[in-house]
């Protein structure tokens, strides 16, 4: 029953019940339990409970239903009788109305000021702009642009030999008249910004679902930052995240889609914006007393479509064991030991089958020539790289394959004293090895063009940080001082740190941050970079690199 229908037979209810009157008094009765009626409608409508459109209705609705009654009632006698209705009964109606309209009202949510539909409270918007000042300076005795690129067979001066190699390719580019393009030696000041919105969707008590968009662009998985100075052109907005959550009890959960790092870690092996392709699930027991918190997350992640023929597919599939100890109130410890295994990865050399004779030279014609490729559009810089074009290749296109297989082996373990909170001091390590790293075989698949006798499959990263674990209001501060060395070959330089050194491995250097709360949710942040090259980027020679980055953040989240 509606609450007009309920209104009506409150009020019929009443009138039977109550004793009998004259007619004159019947009818200042029924004329002021009609006029309280309205004033009682009016206010709910004035107080904005009740929109006016449904107290017309109502009315009109009353007035008609009265009209019918009267009319399908024959006149027994020339005189009217009503009923009384005594005003303890009239308070009681208007009491119920009352609660009738605001039950109604509630359910409905038409009534609330502002009100949105339920659905709503299940979603959660996040996001975060930030407006960077950066600066990368570089030493004064880097090898240029043109050591890298005559060291690596891409210059005009020298041609691609079967035996080049490089660990920055990028560094060694050059344009159509061979000059090299890249920079090694002039200071670089940029102004960024960074824009991010994320929706997190909980669709019932095991489902849920989340979809962020970012700043950025299509080749850089490790950067949303956009540089300003682009002509005044509009900026891409791309999806940074997309994924669906199943969560079937507390120590179970399985994600999948573009997700979130599930690994504990650091940027050491993982760059900070980098989100995954695949899906992870993780077991998170628990125990009665809750201070030993042990976990394990699996996952496959593809990384290249399996496209045949033209090329073979690439992925990695993951696990990590750790757990998290109370070890007191204020003192916690968690672990994690992680492995990693890419596959397809590893470069080999090109058959001379895959090429044939074109205006006098010999070409690759083949769909899948170039397949052991580690392009541009991925790499970073640091990893050891050869030549993988076949011997008799005369084309002017270089393939630059990965020496190294990769299955880094990787702990990281963080250790938080919250001894004088709410300032926090928390020591974190991160060490990792590449398993797969093998200099024999190294020689042997790639047919002796690689026989290395520099680089390392070995990275460790020490951190001290100190102040609140999350800047949220203002004067809120934290700062930290940290110390990386990461080898050559010892993780994919594609996926790791994209600003220290500018990007990649074989770096080492040391890193300081602070960051300081301006407002609630608004922060200042400053960081320097100084790095240096452990071994050559040009393969067994004498050529250095390094680079120092400075920069200065103001950032708002909401």
């Amino acid at each position: 029953m509606n609450f007009q229908q309920k209104t009506l037979s409150l009020l019929i209810a009443a009138i039977v019940t109550a004793g009998p009157a004259y007619a004159d008094d019947e009818r200042a009765s029924l004329e002021a339990l009609r006029q309280t009626t309205l004033s009682l409608i009016e206010a709910l409508v004035d107080s904005g409970v009740l929109p006016r459109e449904k107290a017309n209705a109502l009315i009109r609705k009353a007035e008609q239903d009265a009209a019918k009654k009267l009319a399908q009632k024959a006149p027994a006698s020339t005189s009217v009788r009503v009923q009384y209705v005594p005003e303890i009964v009239k308070s009681e109606i208007r009491e119920q109305i009352k609660q009738e309209v605001l039950a109604q009202a509630k359910s409905e949510r038409w009534a609330e000021p502002n009100a949105i539909p339920g659905w709503l409270d299940n979603i959660k918007w996040e996001g975060d702009v930030r407006l960077r000042y950066q600066t990368d300076s570089f030493g004064k005795d880097n090898a240029t642009p043109f050591d890298y690129a005559f060291a690596a067979g891409t210059s005009y001066a020298s041609t691609r030999t079967v035996n080049s190699q490089t660990r920055a390719a990028d560094l060694a580019k050059v344009n159509s008249m061979g000059e090299p393009t890249a920079n090694t030696g002039t200071q670089r000041e940029r102004f960024r910004v960074r824009a991010r919105l994320g929706m997190l969707a909980k669709i019932s008590d095991t489902w849920s679902g989340g979809i962020r968009l970012a700043t950025g662009n299509t080749n850089d998985r490790v950067s949303t930052n956009q540089t300003l100075g682009q002509d005044w052109n509009k900026y891409t907005l791309l999806v940074d995240q997309a994924f669906i959550k199943y969560d079937p009890a507390e120590w179970f959960s399985i994600t999948g889609g573009k997700i979130p790092n599930p690994w504990f870690s650091t940027d050491l092996v993982w760059d900070i914006d980098l989100n995954f392709e695949g899906v992870a699930a993780t077991f998170k027991p628990s125990f009665a007393n809750n201070t030993v918190k042990p976990f394990l997350t699996v996952g496959y992640f593809p990384i290249k479509e399996q496209n045949p023929p033209a090329s073979k597919g690439r992925s990695m599939v993951g696990v990590q064991g750790g757990t998290q100890w109370d070890l007191s109130s204020n003192t916690r410890l968690k672990v994690g030991l992680a492995w990693y295994a890419f596959r397809n990865f590893e470069g080999k050399v090109e058959s001379d089958d895959s090429l044939d004779y074109s205006g006098g030279n010999l070409v690759p014609y083949t769909a899948n020539y170039g397949q052991y490729e580690y392009g541009s559009g991925l790499r970073q810089k640091g990893n050891s790289l050869f030549v993988t074009n076949a011997t008799s290749d005369t084309a002017a296109t270089t393939y630059w394959g990965l020496a190294s297989r990769f299955r880094p082996l990787n702990l990281t373990a963080s250790l938080d004293l919250a001894n004088f909170d709410p300032v926090h001091i928390v020591l974190t390590g991160d060490w990792v090895r590449n398993t797969a790293f093998d200099r024999g075989e190294i020689y042997s698949r790639t047919q002796g063009r690689v026989d290395l006798s520099d680089g390392s499959n070995t990275g460790y990263q020490y951190k001290l940080t100190v102040g609140m674990p999350q800047i949220k209001d203002a004067r809120d501060w934290q700062a930290f001082v940290s110390y990386r060395r990461l080898g050559s070959d010892a993780v994919l330089d594609a996926f790791t740190d994209s600003d220290f050194g500018g990007g990649g491995t074989n770096l080492k250097g040391y890193i300081l941050g602070l960051q300081y709360g301006l407002d609630r949710n608004a922060a200042l942040g400053l960081r320097w970079f100084s790095a240096d090259s452990i071994d050559s980027f040009a393969v067994n020679s004498t050529h250095r690199f390094a680079q120092d980055v400075f920069m200065a953040d103001v950032n708002v989240r909401f």
